[in-house]
């Protein structure tokens, strides 16, 4: 099945249209409909509330006028749409930086959300890529773009977390949102993948290119 592709508000760059694909269905949130021609597309859909830009008239994308009072955000909502559709992944363009920190926080939590309903999830920017890895999951992280590779416990604690490939390797180790241990690993001499797993609380992994 196609990917989903929700773009916000938060700043893009054209070098970032590298990552869609051609049967991408793009969904534009509120200001996000503006990055869309920065990544030289034209959105399938068009949410939101529009208390950041103007309400585009609709050329042919399907738009959703959300309410100002309502307890998701803009991004979340058409999270939950893609949910809905069945989508398998969705990759998410605008969520991280902007001037608004809590947006990034919540959207980081929006992305958590679609993995705990079973739909793959990556935040990607220019530096970084964001996924997620959930209680009795294993993933690999093969080295290429990115040269550090940070974990944190999203849940306040994580349990039986192991980390192989690692210059810092773990093993059965906690992981605590007090002590952030996991920051800023990087790939060990002669290693090519890194490995991740943990037991018990959901895992944000975020690999970051080099200075």
């Amino acid at each position: 099945m196609a990917r989903c592709v929700i773009v916000s508000a938060c700043p893009v760059s054209p070098a970032l249209a590298g990552l869609l694909r051609a049967d991408d269905y793009l969904i534009a949130c509120d200001a996000g409909y503006r990055n869309c021609a920065a990544l030289g597309r034209r959105p399938d859909a068009v949410v939101g509330d529009f208390d950041s830009a103007p309400c585009p008239a609709a050329e042919g994308e399907d738009l959703v006028v959300l309410p100002h009072v309502k307890d998701d955000t803009d991004t979340e909502y058409a999270a939950r749409l893609a949910s809905r559709a069945g989508y398998a992944e969705v990759l998410l363009l605008g969520c991280l930086g902007g001037k608004r920190l809590e947006h990034t926080l919540a959207n980081l939590a929006t992305g958590l959300g679609l993995e705990q309903r079973g739909t793959r999830a990556v935040l990607q920017d220019e530096r970084s890529r964001v996924t997620y890895l959930l209680p009795g999951e294993e993933r690999s992280y093969p080295k290429g773009e990115y040269f550090y590779l940070s974990v944190f416990p999203l849940e306040g604690r994580a349990e039986g977390v192991n980390i192989r490939g690692a210059f810092y390797e773990l093993t059965d180790a906690v992981l605590t949102a007090g002590y952030p241990l996991g920051v800023s690993n990087e790939y060990a001499p002669g290693s090519d993948c890194i490995t991740l797993s943990v037991r018990k609380g959901a895992l944000l992994v975020v690999e970051t290119r080099a200075d």
